[in-house]
């Protein structure tokens, strides 16, 4: 008869996944963020506190920010390891949705697990339960399915023999990566149950690499070997699939320009010759000319998202093909591409075996050239009195002045994220941005994420004053923990990107900024005393030459330092750039919106649907 363990449901959580390996070393899920509330601190609470050893436990202010870091963490190791997050019911619940949405979108592996209900329904309806009155089985946690990869409602104690394999298959599994959420009824939490010991043998868990299939790869090497004019467009597949140095060398082989987008950018490092920039609306001149004349668009790990295609009005050439090569067929399959389902780095290997000596004409070294001494000018140092305010561009630049090799400068939503995959001459993985959701209040709890994969990396958050009001609470978990993170907090009075977009619709500013909005009093925030309360140590500088002495004194720092500026809410960067489908209104009295409807108009005929 087979031996047994007797431990609550919530224990057995516990122990098993300390039980499961990454290839990366160690714990697959390195430990769990946590507030606790009446549906997880009996239950839930007592076993982490048993395992806090093998299993650590931080604390967070934020149900949302504290799955951010976790979501972050993820990300920066490549998701060869993540990070749990538990909440009480209801609102603590809720408060995981838009992080569950996040790491969807993005692919990323965090497992989820809020509390819930009684199973028992003893004390029916307890406190924060959400009722639905025609169906008894919904809690507010059903809120989370269209945003799980894997989601599953233990409620009872045996349902971890096959729910907590399936969730680590998700999250391990390179083509359906996601969040997965553990829905743990608060009784079930607590029910005790004799759990076979072989549940709990160690599992190392592998990240797989699939290899084309070889219809697939030989109409993919007819496609390469007929191009004239090809271009890679690098998405975050290839960081997942750790292929930068493969890419690299394919690149080099055939002669093949790389293109990147938000999660692609840093494959390459910015200087490499074969690299020319970030792609689609917020990309540079030279990417998207080389897009726009390509006859072979191939995509290597990216989801095509409208930014990067522009709408899907950037690839103008009309003998133009999709060569898509991503895990994921759905992914493989967008647009009518040909597809090459595999692993990036395996496909990679054998086009590369396969295409011998075959090179691509050379591309125009001028186009980079060019587009960095455009990138130059609007990140160098104002002259003196030239502009009453920084623009976001010479921040970034002082920033860049002041970073190296181990410099990691991350965001996610704003100006900063358009701006930096501009301007920021990335190291080899030296850009972290979140912008297949863009969730604003993302950045501090990443920055925190991102040190706690990458100790070693010089972190460099940088926000708006809109983001940083929406989500800066994190900044005291990394006060408390002790984390260094150096954030570069741009106040332009309002959302300024946002701004700009709704004047260039051809509306009226209004709503955005501080100024342009209703209020009885003026704002006027003092974010640098307001980071200080929290533990974070502060400056506010006037001007980029106090910026970047600000940012070599933040080197020295143990802990969070936030340094304050305040910039120009109205200026971006005009050179490179690509169309974006943003419809302004068909009637309006404005003749600025009639005005910006007639270019929509013009410019939507450059789309494919092909």
């Amino acid at each position: 008869m087979s031996k047994t363990l007797r431990l609550t449901a919530a224990q057995a959580m516990a122990l098993w996944l300390t039980r499961q390996e990454s290839e990366a070393g160690g714990r697959f899920i390195e430990g769990f963020w946590a507030i606790f509330g009446h549906g997880n601190v009996a239950g839930i609470g007592e076993a982490l506190h048993a395992w806090r050893e093998e299993l650590p436990t931080w604390r967070g202010h934020n149900e949302q920010t504290m799955a951010h870091a976790a979501v972050a963490y993820a990300k920066a190791m490549n998701r060869r390891k993540a990070m749990a997050v538990t909440t009480s019911i209801g609102p603590g619940a809720l408060n995981l949705v838009t992080a569950a949405a996040l790491a969807h979108v993005n692919r990323l592996p965090v497992l989820l697990v809020p509390g819930d209900v009684f199973a028992d329904r003893g004390p029916d309806p307890v406190l924060q339960q959400v009722e639905d009155f025609g169906d008894g089985a919904v809690s507010a946690n059903d809120c989370f399915r269209p945003v799980s990869r894997y989601f599953d409602r233990i409620s009872r104690p045996e349902h971890l023999l096959t729910a907590l394999p399936r969730a680590l298959a998700t999250l391990t599994d390179p083509a359906r990566c996601g969040p997965a959420t553990l829905a743990f009824c608060q009784d079930t939490q607590s029910e005790a149950f004799d759990y076979p010991e072989s549940f709990f043998a160690p599992k190392l868990w592998r990240i797989r690499r699939p290899r084309p299939d070889p219809v697939e790869l030989a109409e993919a090497l007819a496609a390469i070997r007929a191009a004239k004019a090809p271009v890679i467009v690098a998405g975050g597949g290839v960081h997942y699939s750790l292929a930068c140095e493969t890419l690299r060398a394919f690149a080099e082989a055939h002669s093949i320009p790389v293109v990147e987008t938000q999660a692609g950018k840093s494959a390459l490092v910015w200087d490499h010759p074969l690299n020319f920039g970030p792609v689609g609306v917020t990309g540079a001149a030279s990417a998207n000319a080389l897009a726009e004349a390509a006859d072979l668009v191939i995509g290597i790990g990216t989801r095509l998202q409208d930014f990067t295609t522009g709408s899907w009005a950037l690839f103008r050439n009309p003998e133009r093909r999709l060569l898509t090569i991503n895990v994921q067929a759905y992914d493989a399959a967008k647009h009518g591409a040909r597809s090459l389902v595999a692993d990036a780095r395996s496909a990679l290997e054998e086009l590369t075996a396969a295409l011998g000596g075959h090179r691509a004409a050379a591309p125009s070294a001028a186009l980079k050239s060019a587009w960095f001494a455009e990138a130059d000018k609007v990140t160098a140092p104002p002259e003196a009195e030239a502009n009453a305010l920084p623009t976001d561009m010479q921040v970034i630049g002082a920033v860049q002045r002041s970073g190296g090799p181990d410099t990691v400068v991350m965001s996610a939503a704003g100006t900063m994220p358009g701006e930096l995959h501009k301007l920021w001459k990335a190291p080899q993985g030296g850009y972290h941005m979140e912008y297949g959701f863009s969730c604003m209040g993302y950045e501090i709890a990443g920055a925190m994420g991102i040190k706690m994969a990458r100790p070693e990396a010089e972190v460099v958050c940088m926000l708006g004053d809109g983001s940083y009001m929406m989500a800066n609470s994190e900044l005291a978990t990394a006060a408390m923990l002790g984390i260094k993170i150096t954030v570069v907090l741009t106040d332009n009075r309002g959302y300024g990107c946002i701004n700009r977009l709704q004047k260039a619709t051809g509306g009226a500013a209004f709503n955005n900024l501080l100024d342009d909005s209703l209020h009885a009093n003026p704002s006027h925030i003092d974010f640098a005393a307001h980071a200080a309360a929290m533990g974070a140590r502060t400056e506010k500088v006037a001007g980029i030459e106090a910026l970047e002495a600000a940012l070599l004194r933040a080197k020295a720092d143990e802990g969070p330092v936030v340094l304050v500026i305040d910039t120009d809410p109205g200026p971006s960067t005009e050179a490179g750039g690509a169309w974006w489908d943003v419809a302004p209104p068909e009637a309006s009295a404005r003749a600025e919106v009639r005005e910006a409807r007639a270019r929509y108009d013009q410019a939507r005929r450059n789309q494919r649907a092909d």
